[in-house]
């Protein structure tokens, strides 16, 4: 296998992994000082999964597919003092996850050690947080939490990833064109342009995910990642010759002309789905734990 030498991280807030909407609903109502005597009072009883929970499972589930050292970490980013966070630490060990590494930092924001830790995507439910982390240079979302009850099972290992393509794993240089003058110039500026596409947040974390993919056969690989993005020909072209000069795979690429996202979604199955507007991510977390990239025009 090739890139045993590298490793893929990800960083977590608590919130993200275990569901802590009681305890923020105490803290926003009662204050700080509520907030933490609960946490000590209940720090045995075990948290529920959260959004991002089956994703962090399902990701560190691949490591039982190598023989040598982890080739993938999760780490603990959270506000919480260590103190507070023991429920979070007692919790991760009840539901069995492989998480060590962990910086409890007391209310301030853990943004400032993304880079320290070498963390190639910051999921988190603050949006403050996830700004931060992107103005760093890091790939970050802001997970949106289902407007539905069903959670997605775990009925396989698969982990499926789908990504719109403009402002998430390409820049928002084409999306500027077409937001400022309209669909017309958009197509010809994709038509004539001879370059390829600038690198988005994004793109990054594709290239290390795509390095565990290039470990197995296709038929084999623990990892599906999918494209899906309004764009659609004659302006398709761009993606795929700019993929291709990145040296990247996508097993699935769903070029839908402005149709909605949710129901191709919902096919692929996706473990979870990162977009840049939040019209998009709103729609679909109904049926798929969304993430929303505040990257670009669309969030300016």
């Amino acid at each position: 296998m090739s890139s045993q030498n590298s490793k893929l991280i990800i960083g977590i807030s608590s919130r993200a992994l275990f569901n802590l909407d009681h305890s923020h609903e105490i803290y926003k109502k009662e204050g700080l000082s509520a907030y933490q005597n609960y946490q000590i009072d209940n720090e045995n009883k075990t948290l529920k999964p959260g959004e991002a929970f089956n994703l962090v499972k399902k990701i560190l589930k691949i490591n039982d597919l190598y023989n040598s050292s982890d080739r993938v970490e999760v780490i603990l980013l959270s506000r919480n003092t260590s103190d507070t966070g023991l429920r979070i630490r007692n919790s991760i060990e009840d539901h069995n996850l492989n998480i060590s590494r962990a910086a409890f930092c007391g209310g301030e924001s853990p943004h400032r050690y993304v880079r320290d830790f070498g963390v190639h995507l910051f999921l988190s439910s603050s949006a403050e947080d996830v700004k931060l982390a992107i103005d760093s240079n890091v790939a970050a979302a802001t997970i949106v939490s289902q407007t539905s009850n069903k959670k997605k099972k775990l009925d396989s290992d698969l982990l499926k990833i789908a990504f719109d393509g403009d402002a998430v794993i390409f820049s928002d240089e084409s999306e500027r064109v077409f937001h400022e003058k309209g669909l017309k110039a958009f197509i010809k500026n994709e038509v004539n342009s001879k370059s390829i596409l600038k690198e988005g947040p994004f793109k990054n974390f594709l290239v290390e995910l795509n390095k565990i993919q290039n470990d197995f056969e296709i038929n084999e690989c623990p990892i599906r990642t999918a494209l899906v993005t309004a764009r659609s020909a004659p302006s398709d072209k761009r993606v795929i010759k700019t993929l291709r000069k990145w040296g990247v795979r996508i097993d699935e690429s769903l070029f839908l002309g402005g149709m909605a996202k949710t129901k191709f979604l919902s096919s692929f199955d996706a473990d979870i789905f990162f977009d840049d507007q939040k019209k998009h991510i709103m729609s679909a977390t109904d049926s798929t734990a969304s993430a929303h990239v505040p990257y670009g025009i669309k969030n300016n």
